[in-house]
C-alpha cells in the first residue's frame, strides 16, 4: 500500500481595518468587494461544494477564519465539517508571523493562540501545526513540542539526515523534547504551484500514484486550487476521486499515517529556513534578492528599518502592557488566545494592545516587494492601532516609529519613504465605502 498526503495550506492576512473592524472595499480586487471575497468565491467555497476539501490535509490561519465565519457561514460551516469527517485539519500560529524572527515568548503566545483557536473552531486538540512560510528554527520546534504539537510539515532542503524518500523524522531539541518531520516533495510541491500538475486530473493522479516513494506527501498554498490556477479546485477533486479509486493507494492525512508507522528515526534541523526564501529568513527583514516581480528593477532595503522599527514599537508596547496590566501579563495574554477570534468577544484595551502589537508582525508586509504596498500599508496600520492604544505615550512611540521609518524608502519615488507612507496612507486616510 502506498500513502498519499495531499496539504493545502489555506490563509489570508487580516484585512480588517482595526478602528472601524471591519474590510473597507478593496479596488483591485474588482469586480468584487475585496480580496477575501474574491478569493472565496474562487477556491475557498468551490473546494467545500465539490468535497475536495475532506480529501486532502489542510490548515486555516485564524484570520482567515475570523472573515470567513463572519462574511462566508456557508464556507465556514463546510471546513469544519470537512474535519469532523476525516480529521484532515491541523492547527497554525495564531498570526501568520516568522516565528524565528520573534521572541520566546512571543512564539508561546502564537502557538497557545493558534491552539485554543483550533479547539474552539473543531471541538477537539490539534496533533500537528503548520509553521507559516515554514519557517522554523530550533526554538520554535521546542515550542510547539512543549505545547503538545507532534508534527509539523517543513520543505525538503529545511530537514538534513531524512530517511528514505517522504518517510518523516524526528527531531529531537536541545531542551530534551521532540516533535516529527514530515518533508514534502519539492519536485511535485513545484508541478502544482508553477508546473503544469493542475492541467489534467488523470495525469497528476498517475504521477502521485506511481512515485516511487511508500509516503508521497506534498504541500501548497491552498489558493493555488482555483485562485491562483484557475479551474484547479476541479482537477484537486477530480485527481482526489481517482486516487481513491485505486485499491493500492490509501489517501490520508499526517495523523492516521503516525498512527500506523512510528517514527524512530532522528533527522537535524537546518535553520532558520523557509519554504519561500531560499536565503532563510531574509525575506522578512533585509534585502535578501527575493521579490515577486522578477523582470523589472526594485529595491528592498526598506525591509530592515520596517522591521527594526515593529521591534522597537513592540518592545515599548510590551514595557507598558507589563506595567500597567495588573496581574500576570504574560498568562493574561496567553489565556486571550481563548476568545480573542470570537466575534462578539469583549475587547479589554490592554488586552487588544497587544494583539495589535503582534499582528503588526504578519509576514505579508515584508513578502512584496514595496512599503507602500497594501499588504505593508495594513500592517502599519495595525502599528498604528496599537499606537492609539498605548495611551499618553501613544504621541512619542509614533515620533519614534517615524524617524525610523524615514529610513524605509518607497520604490515609488511619488510615495516617499515609509514615514511618508504612515502619514498619507495609514495617517491620512479615510474610511471608504464598506
Amino acid at each position: 500500500m502506498k500513502s498519499v498526503v495531499v496539504h493545502g495550506h489555506f490563509y489570508q492576512p487580516p484585512r480588517e481595518d482595526p478602528w472601524v473592524d471591519r474590510v473597507l472595499a478593496e479596488p483591485s480586487a474588482a469586480p468584487f468587494h475585496d480580496w477575501n471575497e474574491r478569493i472565496e468565491h474562487e477556491c475557498y467555497g468551490p473546494l467545500v461544494a465539490n468535497g475536495a476539501l475532506a480529501g486532502i490535509s489542510f490548515d486555516f490561519g485564524s484570520t482567515l477564519f475570523e472573515w470567513l465565519e463572519r462574511n462566508a457561514p456557508q464556507t465556514y460551516a463546510g471546513v469544519i465539517a470537512a474535519d469532523r469527517t476525516t480529521g484532515n485539519a491541523v492547527a497554525q500560529p495564531y498570526h501568520h508571523v516568522i516565528l524565528p524572527l520573534t521572541t520566546r515568548r512571543d512564539k508561546v503566545t502564537e502557538v497557545r493562540w493558534g491552539i485554543a483557536d483550533f479547539r474552539r473552531r473543531f471541538d477537539r486538540t490539534p496533533e500537528g501545526m503548520w509553521l507559516p512560510e515554514t519557517a522554523v528554527d530550533e526554538e520554535t520546534l521546542d515550542v510547539l513540542a512543549l505545547e503538545g504539537i507532534q508534527f509539523t510539515v517543513l520543505a525538503p532542503h529545511q530537514v538534513a539526515g531524512a530517511p528514505p524518500p517522504g518517510a518523516p523524522g524526528r527531531f529531537r531539541t536541545s531542551g530534551g523534547r521532540s516533535i516529527v518531520l514530515f518533508p514534502y516533495d519539492g519536485g511535485l510541491a513545484q508541478g502544482v504551484a508553477f508546473g503544469e500538475s493542475l492541467n489534467d486530473a488523470r495525469v497528476w493522479a498517475d504521477q502521485l500514484a506511481n512515485h516511487e516513494a511508500d509516503l508521497v506527501t506534498i504541500a501548497t498554498d491552498g489558493e493555488t486550487y482555483g485562485h491562483h490556477k484557475k479551474g484547479g479546485d476541479r482537477v484537486l477533486a477530480a485527481a482526489i476521486a481517482r486516487l481513491r479509486a485505486r485499491p493500492e493507494i490509501t489517501l490520508e492525512n499526517y495523523s492516521t499515517y503516525l498512527a500506523r508507522h512510528p517514527v524512530t528515526r532522528d533527522v537535524k534541523l537546518v535553520a532558520p529556513t523557509s519554504w519561500s526564501c531560499v536565503h532563510g529568513v531574509e525575506r522578512w527583514r533585509s534585502n535578501c534578492g527575493c521579490k515577486m516581480a522578477l523582470d523589472r528593477p526594485s529595491q528592498q532595503e526598506w525591509r530592515t528599518p520596517l522591521r527594526d522599527g515593529l521591534n522597537h514599537l513592540a518592545d515599548r508596547i510590551h514595557e507598558i502592557f507589563g506595567r500597567e496590566y495588573k496581574g500576570n501579563p504574560w498568562e493574561a495574554r496567553d489565556r486571550y488566545g481563548e476568545v480573542v477570534g470570537r466575534i462578539d468577544r469583549e475587547r479589554p484595551p490592554l488586552l487588544e494592545l497587544e494583539k495589535y502589537a503582534l499582528r503588526m508582525f504578519t509576514s505579508c508586509g515584508w513578502f512584496f516587494d514595496d512599503i507602500a504596498g497594501l499588504e505593508a500599508v495594513q500592517i502599519l496600520r495595525y502599528a498604528a492601532r496599537a499606537i492609539d492604544l498605548a495611551g499618553p505615550e501613544g504621541p512619542a512611540l509614533e515620533s519614534e516609529l517615524l524617524d525610523r521609518l524615514a529610513q524605509a524608502r518607497s520604490n515609488d519615488p511619488a510615495r516617499g519613504t515609509g514615514r511618508d507612507v504612515f502619514r498619507d496612507l495609514v495617517r491620512g486616510r479615510k474610511a471608504g465605502p464598506s
